[in-house]
């Protein structure tokens, strides 16, 4: 079930900055969406999307990979100031 769990939290923010990407692609071919109506808008809103996606599942692989100590030694400190 946690498995299942995890799954939907990547699925859902990667959902997202795929709809970001296709956002910033229809801009580019000048295809506006309906409820969008300025075409730099529909950029940013894409650029956003695709931003906020893509670092929620890199922090979230980052995550998991740094509690199974498997990252190169300048990323395991604990916040250590020396």
């Amino acid at each position: 079930m946690s498995r299942f769990i995890a799954l939907l939290i990547v699925a859902i923010p990667g959902f997202l900055a795929v709809l970001g990407f296709k956002l910033m692609r229809d801009t580019l071919f000048g295809i506006t969406q309906f409820h969008i109506p300025f075409l730099w808008l529909q950029f940013v809103i894409g650029l956003l999307l695709f931003l906020l996606g893509l670092f929620f599942v890199a922090g979230f692989i980052f995550h998991r990979d740094k509690k199974r100590k498997k990252l190169q030694p300048r990323f395991q400190k604990e916040g250590k100031i020396e």
